[in-house]
């Protein structure tokens, strides 16, 4: 059984509340659009960080963290992607990523929108964990936290913090 913290579009900003709410997590998994090396080595500072880089993210990003990730935690195949879309509206490279690597959890970021959405049609839970940084028009900031036990996403919860 894994606890996992789920964030993107950090934009540079580590909100401090959030310190707390991914303590108790295993992993630390951000969707892209990181913002800078420092908000890296302060979510590595706190549990193993698994991250992509996204369009905002810079050659100093992209030098650590690759376009996408595909991996398995506990029994569940995971995509995650910055730009990806959600079910029925996936990027193109999304699209091919899904039919070809087969998650049964695909992650993406960029729109700073919170979703959470079943792909009945492709097998999967797709998550967008919303934005965690101050940059955008969102109005409150949103982590994920959720737990993969064997091949089950289960006891999936949500912080949200006012701009």
């Amino acid at each position: 059984m894994k606890r996992i913290g789920l964030l993107s579009d950090t934009h540079g900003h580590f909100p401090e509340k959030a310190r707390a709410f991914l303590a108790e997590c295993d992993e630390i998994w951000h969707a892209g659009d990181i913002g800078d090396l420092e908000t890296a080595k302060a979510l590595a500072s706190l549990k193993s960080l698994r991250a992509v880089y996204g369009n905002i993210d810079g050659t100093d990003i992209r030098s650590f963290y690759p376009l996408y990730q595909e991996f398995t935690c506990e029994k569940v195949k995971v995509l995650i992607i910055h730009i990806g879309g959600y079910p029925g509206k996936y990027s193109k490279e999304a699209r091919e990523l899904i039919g070809r690597i087969k998650p049964k959890l695909f992650i993406s970021g960029h729109s700073h929108i919170l979703k959470v959405m079943n792909d009945p049609k492709n097998g999967l839970l797709h998550i967008n964990p919303g934005a965690a940084g101050k940059s955008g028009f969102h109005q409150i900031s949103t982590i994920v936290r959720f737990i993969i036990d064997d091949e089950n996403i289960r006891d999936l919860e949500i912080l949200e913090i006012p701009k």
